[in-house]
């Protein structure tokens, strides 16, 4: 139901644009990333009407936005350092839009994001 692609090996400063592609609308929509060893980390979500969030580290390198006609989330990520090295999630749900892994029952299997120094 959610089939994520875009990941890659890149160096520090470099660009990379994730895509996930969803078989039902979802008025929230978020992309999360986990490292081995550590819990999920939400990284930003995007509602119905286009609001953003993101969480610190990526803020102003990071943007998140969706084509619902397409049903197609996207992350463009810029200036990648190599503590953004992870498997990058999507994931969608209907009501609230919260970066918390709890609110989210639907996941694809993950693209690996390497960004080497």
């Amino acid at each position: 139901r959610l089939k994520e692609s875009g990941g890659g090996s890149v160096q520090a400063g470099g660009s990379l644009k994730l895509s996930c592609t969803v078989s039902v609308y979802r008025n929230c929509m978020a992309w999360f990333r986990q490292v081995p060893g550590e819990e999920r980390e939400g990284v930003a979500t995007i509602n119905y009407e286009s609001i953003t969030t993101y969480t610190d580290s990526v803020k102003g390198r990071f943007t998140i936005s969706r084509d619902d006609a397409k049903l197609t989330l996207y992350l463009q990520m810029n200036n990648l350092k190599p503590e953004d090295t992870a498997m990058y999630y999507c994931t969608a749900k209907a009501g609230v839009c919260r970066s918390e892994e709890s609110d989210f029952r639907s996941w694809g299997l993950g693209t690996q994001v390497t960004v080497s120094s």
